[in-house]
C-alpha cells in the first residue's frame, strides 16, 4: 500500500520492510520527532498541573 510521507509528502510503501514507517527516511522520521520536541506540533486539550507547575 503507498502512503504519502507525513514530512516531505513522498509518496512511500507502507509495508513491515519500511522500517521508518509511515515515514519515507530515517531523515524525515528525525525532522518530525525534532518538530515535536522544539514544541511546533501540540495536541488540544486542557493543560494539567503537576507537581513542578506553579500552582
Amino acid at each position: 500500500m503507498k502512503i504519502t510521507c507525513p514530512t516531505c509528502k513522498k509518496k512511500t510503501d507502507y509495508d513491515l520492510e519500511n522500517d521508518f514507517r509511515p515515514f519515507c527516511s530515517n531523515k524525515c522520521k528525525l525532522i518530525d520527532l525534532g518538530s515535536w520536541a522544539a514544541e511546533e506540533f501540540s495536541i488540544p486539550g486542557s493543560s494539567i498541573q503537576g507537581e513542578d507547575d506553579e500552582k
